[in-house]
């Protein structure tokens, strides 16, 4: 399993491979930069099909946090970690308190949050090994879906402002593909707003709730791309926007929380050219992080949920920078936003490794 000359390798500073045998940790963690400040990104556990799956995910899913956090203009690099399993069988306080070593072994160059398949309760555990976890109750910030849903819900309206010209989102049509915790908070701001909610997801008794409690349409997850709405929203896994589902869609604007959508650079150039306006999922789906970033022992001051949630909305504003440097270069949106945030970590110097 090759790491240097793997395609997701963008000279990522350090990869990390942990191994505990007694709990059953099989984890990696990767620094992707760190010039703008320490790591932080969450910890994802998910059955990967292969060990070299992980590395794509983690390498991919880091690089995305070091851009995320530029463009969010927050003090801290890029990171982020794996724990190949399954969430419903192998999850134990001992796994991750296995995990809080690991991260306690970087010295604080990352600090560790939730992610898919690891609760906050967990990252509480993995606290019982190291100083450097986020997103926990004891930072003040607690669960980062809300803020996360919050950050997308601005953005969205943004990229409708800019795509169709329209201050407000009654009438309009979403469809949303996943409902875990970003999606349903997001299903509750756009019913709240006027919109009509079309909604997928593979668990069954998550989209009868979406029907009950805001009206929505549930709809097949194989076909949720294609229903014809103004707003596509992919709040599930990766690489939904691809050379098949591409033609497919059926909207103007794809805006979602979910994290490396493009399936490859090129479809971003796809989605322009059939005239979609693409809102870059890393800085939609921020919000989560700048939340935890008004933490008290990131910030140095106690969290302030006012605060720390204008300044997740300021995503609408930085997703408007993008589309007019988009125009003005005629890039897809992709790759303004790439070079928006290259613009502030690249120059700096690098920790030393």
């Amino acid at each position: 399993m090759p790491v240097f000359s793997h395609p997701e390798f963008d000279a990522h500073e350090k990869v990390l491979f942990g191994h505990d045998p007694e709990t059953g940790l099989k984890a990696i963690i990767a620094l992707h930069n760190t010039s703008r400040g320490p790591a932080l990104g969450g910890c994802r556990l998910w059955a990967y099909d292969s060990d070299e799956a992980a590395l794509t995910d983690v390498l991919r899913l880091s690089r995305g946090m070091t851009y995320k956090s530029a463009l969010a203009d927050l003090p801290f690099g890029g990171g982020k970690s794996v724990i190949i399993g399954d969430a419903k069988t192998m999850k134990s306080d001992a796994l991750f308190r296995a995990m809080g070593r690991l991260v306690e072994s970087l010295g604080g160059r990352y600090h560790v949050a939730e992610d898919v398949g690891v609760t906050v309760a967990d990252v509480e555990a993995m606290g019982q090994e190291t100083r450097y976890v986020a997103g926990v109750p004891a930072g003040g910030a607690g669960d980062p879906s809300p803020a996360t849903a919050w950050g997308v819900f601005c953005g969205l309206k943004a990229s409708v402002r800019h795509k169709l010209g329209s201050e407000s989102l009654n009438g309009l049509a979403v469809a949303i593909q996943g409902l875990g915790a970003v999606g349903r908070h997001l299903c509750a701001h756009l019913q709240a707003a006027g919109v009509k909610l079309f909604v997928a997801d593979i668990n069954e008794q998550a989209v009868q709730q979406a029907v009950e409690a805001w009206d929505a349409v549930a709809v097949a997850p194989s076909e949720i791309h294609t229903i014809t709405a103004e707003v596509f929203a992919p709040c599930a896994l990766g690489a939904i926007l691809n050379e098949t589902s591409i033609p497919q869609l059926n909207c103007a604007v794809v805006a979602g929380s979910a994290n490396n959508q493009l399936a490859t650079p090129e479809d971003g150039a796809a989605l322009k050219t059939r005239g979609i306006l693409y809102a870059p999922d890393y800085v939609l789906n921020a919000g989560g992080i700048v939340n935890i970033s008004h933490e008290s022992q990131l910030a140095g001051s106690s969290y302030d949920k006012a605060t720390a949630f204008a300044h997740v909305a300021r995503i609408g504003e930085t997703l408007a920078e993008i589309y007019r440097l988009a125009e003005r270069a005629d890039l897809p949106t992709s790759e303004a936003a790439d070079r928006l945030a290259e613009q502030r970590f690249k120059p700096a110097t690098r920790q030393a490794a």
